[in-house]
């Protein structure tokens, strides 16, 4: 191999830090996380409020799942899987996004396998990923984009913290749904207060 391949070839630059919890493991999406990341975006109960249709082929979660281990940094999104601390097992997926750090601000979301809703996960996921991005990247505000109808991820934010800010009418159509945003905001001095 010539030293061009090999600059071409070398993996990105990785600023995704492994962060534990008690039930968690958050890590970097793996090739052989393919098939729970599809099960994950296949299932139309986890996709019901998102900006596109659950999944139909595995081709789709190859592609996605390609993109965001190709495009990991620091710069420009982050996105953990969320593992099962015990096994390892892929449960869901966590991300900071459209990070702008010379704003100071970046946009997060999240997804669970449905089947572990209810047990705090997404929660115990969140609160380390927010300090990572006050903290760390020394952001000072994340903002969330959630359809209004999705009643429990509203309820998280707000337990986290974030304040709904407006409304965006029409802004989504899925499937031939339209459908509205509601926009949260989290500043990181409101963060640190609720934090101590």
């Amino acid at each position: 191999m010539q030293d061009s391949d090999a600059a071409t070839s070398a993996p990105p630059v990785d600023d995704l830090p492994v962060i534990e919890t008690a039930r968690l493991r958050l890590r970097g999406h793996r090739q052989d996380d393919l098939n729970a990341y599809f099960q994950l975006h296949a299932d139309p109960a986890v996709m019901r409020y998102w900006s596109w249709p659950a999944w139909t082929s595995v081709e789709q979660a190859q592609d996605r799942l390609s993109q965001v281990i190709g495009q990991r940094g620091a710069n420009r999104v982050l996105c953990w899987a969320i593992a099962d601390q015990g096994d390892d097992r892929l449960l869901g997926s966590i991300v900071l996004f459209a990070i702008n750090r010379e704003q100071g601000r970046a946009e997060t979301g999240y997804a669970l396998s449905s089947s572990h809703w209810g047990r705090g996960l997404a929660q115990e996921a969140m609160a380390p990923v927010l300090r990572h991005a006050f903290d760390v990247l020394g952001l000072r505000r994340i903002e969330a984009d959630i359809d209004p109808r999705n009643a429990g991820s509203c309820r998280l934010v707000e337990r986290m913290g974030f304040v709904r800010e407006g409304l965006l009418r029409e802004r989504w159509c899925v499937a031939g749904e339209v459908s509205d945003s509601a926009m949260y905001g989290l500043l990181a001095a409101d963060w640190r207060v609720r934090a101590r």
